[in-house]
């Protein structure tokens, strides 16, 4: 079986509005965590994956003389929030990080020593949990500013809550990631290895690899990504390849029409999708589509 989509970091240089925001688009946005190497985070939940809002604690200081087998969480986000906010990691599921490991080296995609970290926290009737994660990280040379890394829950239950996974827009997942980049083809292999698909959907506008139900990883021509999800959605113009989308999946497209309107965020209806442009969306564009039966 594929590696789904477990999360989608997105990084912002102040977490405090990106969480005001969330909130805005009608999201149920859990409580500020603080990760042991100094950033902090928000947590948006959906049954089992989740967007992770990111952004650097106070008094935080980036690592040094780091060791080229390690890959450094702190470090990657840091040194892209120096040159921009947006999506900067994806995470895909695995219920075993050493034997994931094992696979994203033997495929020539990652030899990073694995990286475990737990932390104490708070579920939402206020009693304490106990939350811990394995990582197996890949990389590609293509893909200089994309972390990848597979993640092990090792007790979930105590990190997913119904409670927290509803929301007001009727947001139900997380769709899928578009990236953007000049030749779509040149990214097939490394995706198809961190995520086990091997097959893929491959046209003049890019390619798709579905990685779960109506949840899939597209990399798109500029063009393609323009006509898509519109020309205000591309952000920054630049040939740097990157997650430029990140497709929210509703029960009611009306419903985040709404909440939008009332809360005075702009937003650009391009073919079924509501998208809110990067500009505005800390760097990523969010694109909501409604689920299809």
């Amino acid at each position: 079986m594929p590696r789904a989509i477990d999360h989608v970091v997105h990084a912002s240089r102040d977490l405090a509005a990106q969480a005001a925001l969330y909130q805005r688009l009608g999201f149920n946005v859990g409580a500020r965590n603080h990760h042991p190497w100094g950033t902090e985070n928000h947590i948006v939940q959906f049954p089992d994956h989740f967007l992770e809002l990111i952004g650097r604690g106070p008094g935080f200081k980036a690592p040094v003389d780091l060791d080229p087998h390690v890959f450094s969480f702190a470090g990657f986000v840091t040194e892209e929030l120096e040159r921009y906010e947006g999506v900067s990691m994806l995470a895909l599921q695995t219920k075993d990080a050493a034997a994931t490991r094992a696979e994203f080296k033997a495929a020539g995609v990652g030899d990073f020593e694995p990286f475990h970290f737990e932390r104490k926290g708070r579920k939402a009737d206020g009693s304490e949990s106990h939350v811990a994660f394995t990582l197996a990280f890949a990389h590609s040379k293509l893909l200089p500013h994309l972390g990848v890394f597979a993640c092990q829950h090792h007790h979930p239950e105590d990190f997913f809550a119904p409670e927290w996974q509803v929301h007001p827009n009727g947001a139900v997942g997380v769709a899928g990631v578009v990236l953007v980049a000049e030749n779509p083809s040149a990214h097939a292999e490394f995706l198809s290895a961190v995520t086990g698909q091997r097959e893929m959907l491959a046209t003049s506008m890019g390619i798709d690899l579905e990685v779960a139900d109506e949840q899939s990883i597209e990399v798109l021509t500029k063009a393609a990504f323009v006509h898509r999800f519109g020309q205000s959605s591309l952000g920054r113009d630049d040939a740097e390849p990157r997650i430029a989308a990140c497709r929210i999946a509703v029960r009611d497209l009306s419903v985040v029409a709404e909440i939008l309107q009332d809360n005075e965020i702009a937003a650009e209806r391009v073919g079924q999708r509501l998208v809110v442009p990067p500009t505005i969306a800390f760097g990523v564009a969010l694109a909501f589509e409604a689920v299809t039966e």
